[in-house]
C-alpha cells in the first residue's frame, strides 16, 4: 500500500498504560515503514511533544470535579463534546488525513469526533481496548468481580449497581451517555472497522449483543528494541534469581490485593530463602495498598513507584518472572508481551485474554482467580525450578518473535486499513 497519512487519536498522549503503549508504538512502526502520523488527544502535564498539540483538548481530571459548572462541563464532555468537533475541524483544514485510527476517546474526547470524520469522509478504524461498547463502566467490573448485567444494552443497571466508581451521579450519567450514543445516535455506525487485540473480547462483545464489524488483530512489540536493551542491561550485573514482578497501572481488578496476601503467604513459609515482590506502577489503589504492607509487616514487598523505559526494563530484566493476577476481564495485556519480549515467563490469572498469551508450562503458570494459595504455589514453583523458568522463559520469547513480532502485525493492519478505505468508498 502507498504512503498513508495517518491520524492517530487517543485521549492520553503520555504513557499511561497499555492503550497509549499501543497508541504510540503504532504510531512509530507506521512512520518506520514511510507512512505519516498525525496525533489529537488532551493536554496533559506529561505529554510528550507534538507538532499538532495547538488543537488537542483542554485537560479534565474527571475524578477531581468540582461545583457545577465544572460538573457541566464535565456533562457535555461524556455525551456529545462540541468543542473537540471543532477542534479536530481546525486540525484537519490543515493537515491532510487519508485514514483515522482511533484508540480509547471516550469522556475526555467523546465520540462526537465521528461525526467529523465521516462528513469529511475519512475511513475510520478503533482498536478496543476494553468493553465500553456494552459496558457503561467500560472494564465490565462491579465490586471487584466481572460483571455482565449490560447484556443486550441493559444499561439502565449500571445506575443500579453503581459500576461507576460507586457513585450514583456518575453511573446515572454512564447508562445515558450509552443510551444516547448506542440507541439514539447509533454513532458508532461511523467506525468501518473495529479491531480486537484478544479473541475472548471479540467473542464477548458478540455475546453482549455488540454487532458491528470486528477484526481480531493482537497487540505487538518491536522485538528488536529489546534486543538492544539486552546487551545494556547484561553489563550492569546479575539477575535477581528470586524476585518476581508486577508491573501496571494500580487499579482495581488487577487482583493486587491477592498479589499482597500470596506475598504474606510467602514470607511465612520462606523465612529463610526470602521471595521479593517488586509492583511497579501508580493509580488509586496505591494508597490503599501500601498502607496494607505497612500495617500488616508484609516485608517482602516493594512498590517502586511509576516507571518506564530503560529504569522499568531493568527491573523486568532483573526479575525471574512477571505476574499478572488480574480478576477482570483482561484483554490483550501489553505487560506480559513486554516480559515474554526479555525471555521472562509470567504468573497469570486463568481469565479473559490472558491465557491466549500465558500457556500451562509452555510460557508461564496460569492460576485461578483471587486464590491467594494457588498463586503462592506457582510463585514458590518457579523460584524453586529456575531451570524450568529459564525455559518457559525462552519458549515466550520465541512466542512473541513468531506470533506477536511488528511486521505480522503491519501487514494485517494493512489489509484492516484497506478494508476500512474501501467501505468507506462505498458509502459515498
Amino acid at each position: 500500500m502507498q504512503s498513508l497519512n495517518v491520524l492517530h487519536i487517543n485521549k492520553f498522549h503520555y504513557l499511561r498504560g497499555g492503550a497509549e503503549r499501543v497508541y504510540f508504538e503504532t504510531a512509530k512502526f507506521l512512520e518506520s515503514r514511510g507512512h505519516r502520523s498525525v496525533f489529537f488527544s488532551m493536554h496533559h502535564p506529561e505529554n510528550l511533544s507534538c507538532e499538532t498539540a495547538d488543537y488537542f483538548l483542554p485537560y479534565i481530571d474527571l475524578n477531581n470535579v468540582y461545583g457545577l459548572k465544572e460538573q457541566l462541563k464535565v456533562v457535555e464532555r461524556v455525551l456529545y463534546f462540541f468543542e473537540a468537533k471543532k477542534r479536530l475541524s481546525k486540525l484537519l483544514d490543515k493537515h491532510l488525513v487519508d485514514i483515522a485510527h482511533l484508540h480509547n476517546i471516550y469522556h475526555q474526547i467523546s465520540p462526537s469526533i465521528l461525526h467529523e470524520l465521516r462528513k469529511r469522509k475519512i475511513p475510520i478504524v478503533m482498536t478496543l481496548h476494553d468493553y465500553k461498547m456494552v459496558c457503561a463502566s467500560y472494564n465490565m467490573l462491579v465490586h471487584e468481580k466481572p460483571c455482565e448485567v449490560c447484556a443486550r444494552g441493559k444499561f439502565y443497571k449500571a445506575s443500579i449497581h453503581k459500576c461507576l466508581k460507586h457513585s450514583s451521579i456518575k453511573s446515572i450519567l454512564a447508562a445515558i451517555e450509552m443510551y444516547l450514543h448506542h440507541r439514539v445516535m447509533n454513532i458508532y455506525d461511523n467506525v468501518d472497522i473495529f479491531i480486537s487485540p484478544s479473541i475472548f473480547l471479540k467473542d464477548k462483545l458478540r455475546e453482549m449483543g455488540f454487532r458491528k464489524e470486528i477484526v481480531y488483530l493482537p497487540n505487538f512489540v518491536d522485538i528488536h528494541k529489546f534486543d538492544e536493551f539486552k546487551i545494556e542491561v547484561d553489563k550492569e550485573g546479575k539477575d535477581n534469581e528470586n524476585s518476581l514482578i508486577y508491573f501496571g497501572r494500580l487499579t482495581p481488578g488487577k487482583g493486587l490485593v491477592t498479589l499482597l496476601e500470596s506475598a504474606k503467604l510467602l514470607s511465612k513459609r520462606n523465612r529463610n530463602n526470602k521471595i521479593q515482590i517488586k509492583i511497579i506502577g501508580d493509580g488509586p489503589l496505591r494508597e490503599e495498598l501500601q498502607r496494607k504492607v505497612k500495617t500488616e509487616g508484609i516485608s517482602n514487598v516493594r512498590f517502586f513507584g511509576y516507571m518506564k523505559n530503560k529504569a522499568l526494563y531493568q527491573e523486568i530484566k532483573k526479575s525471574l518472572a512477571a505476574i499478572l493476577p488480574s480478576e477482570w476481564y483482561e484483554n490483550s495485556p501489553m505487560s506480559v508481551i513486554e516480559a515474554f519480549a526479555f525471555g521472562k515467563p509470567v504468573i497469570g490469572a486463568r481469565i479473559a485474554g490472558i491465557p491466549e498469551l500465558v500457556r500451562d508450562n509452555e510460557t508461564g503458570l496460569t492460576v485461578e482467580p483471587g486464590n491467594i494459595e494457588d498463586l503462592s504455589s506457582k510463585i514458590e514453583y518457579l523460584v524453586n525450578n529456575p531451570d524450568k523458568a529459564a525455559e518457559m522463559g525462552k519458549n515466550a520469547r520465541r512466542f512473541v518473535e513468531q506470533e506477536l513480532n511488528a511486521e505480522k502485525y503491519y501487514q494485517k493492519l494493512m489489509e484492516v486499513y484497506k478494508q476500512a478505505i474501501q467501505k468507506s468508498l462505498s458509502r459515498r
